[in-house]
């Protein structure tokens, strides 16, 4: 039986909407994503988008460089129901463009988008609209003059920069505000959310920034928002890695789904294999969370593939499988129910699964 992990308390944070999404003000820590297409290519990202939603992915953000990619939004807009943020840099154009596109929120920093009148034109348009507005702050783009005053890109900076861009809309009365201290490194990005946690009412966009690829990021950043969100400071997260979104988000459940805070599709458990295993489990495992990849519903299944540990892991999963010398017993919410050809086992065991997973939505409604 799972035992559950105790986290600290969230840290108290005002709540906004991104769209329909809440953040903050203990809504559930919510899962977003970044499409990786160019936005000026409307269809291709909304193709992307739509593989995003059916992921599990509740906010999306899309690059808006110019001119065409603002053109685009609109289409985008029109075509998905996911939140859009709008990731925008040193043309306040580009903001004013995005929002007439209807987005549900902007990522910016309104003092690398020009004068002070051009920030207040955006964040006058940001208001009539209630948008959220995220101060995004990366160890990669600190001004000059924090560098200097730092000696680097230390946390302490990071927190001061994003300090700054809160005043100036802080100081236009715009408090629709998300902030993000980002760093490639789990170190200085939870000590800058620390230092920022009692400064600040406003909810924290939590992750750690080009954390890598598929495998080494998601275990980077495993590390780093489990901490975070350990410390409850976190109310929502995107996983940041050289990979395809949809597997940026299935991390992110992933890490959620470990520490007991959202649930999100199947979990497989299946054992490491030995000099035992007289099957190729690996490829077995592989083919089973692939398969099972769609559903929504939340249960455990296991794939063990020797008969010393494989019987009782598989009784304690909601579906199990344990393999033998040619044959697989299949196991159903802790009773052994089947046994099948070795060769047979996958088909039978995807079917039952998802037989299963229709039963426990059925008992959830």
């Amino acid at each position: 039986m799972a035992v559950l992990i105790p986290l600290g308390p969230r840290r108290s944070a005002r709540r906004v909407h991104v769209g329909s999404v809440a953040v903050g003000g203990g809504a559930p820590v919510s899962v977003q994503s970044m499409t990786k297409t160019d936005t000026r290519d409307a269809e291709g990202t909304i193709a992307q988008i739509r593989s995003l939603e059916r992921a599990g992915c509740e906010i999306v953000r899309l690059a808006v460089p110019d001119e065409d990619a603002v053109a685009a939004l609109g289409a985008i807009r029109k075509a998905v129901e996911t939140p859009l943020v709008a990731d925008i840099h040193f043309d306040h154009r580009l903001a004013l463009g995005a929002l007439r596109a209807g987005v549900d929120g902007l990522r910016l920093n309104p003092g690398n988008i020009g004068s002070r009148s051009k920030v207040e034109d955006v964040v006058r348009a940001a208001a009539e609209r209630k948008t959220v507005i995220r101060i995004g702050v990366n160890s990669g783009s600190l001004e000059k003059d924090l560098l200097a005053k730092y000696g680097g890109a230390t946390a302490e900076a990071m927190v001061e920069s994003a300090l700054r861009h809160v005043s100036i809309l802080e100081a236009l009365g715009h408090e629709e505000l998300k902030i993000s201290l980002k760093a490639s490194d789990v170190g200085r990005t939870l000590e800058a959310y620390r230092l920022m946690a009692s400064k600040v009412p406003y909810p924290f966009h939590a992750g750690i920034t080009e954390a890598g690829g598929l495998q080494s990021g998601a275990i980077k950043s495993a590390v780093g928002l489990s901490l975070l969100l350990r410390e409850g400071l976190a109310d929502t997260i995107r996983v940041s890695l050289t990979a395809p979104p949809e597997e940026e988000v299935r991390t992110a459940y992933r890490i959620l789904s470990s520490l007991n805070l959202r649930q999100r599709g199947p979990e497989v458990v299946s054992c490491p294999t030995c000099g035992r295993c007289e099957v190729d489990l690996i490829g077995l495992s592989a083919e089973v969370e692939k398969r099972l990849a769609g559903l929504k519903t939340h249960f455990v299944a296991a794939v063990m593939g020797c008969e010393v540990n494989g019987p009782g892991e598989a009784r304690e999963a909601d579906i199990g499988l344990a393999f033998g010398r040619d044959k697989a017993v299949l196991f159903r919410r802790g009773e052994a129910v089947k046994r099948v050809a070795a060769s047979e086992a996958l088909e039978v065991f995807v079917q039952e699964a998802y037989a299963l997973a229709e039963e426990i939505e059925k008992e959830g409604r």
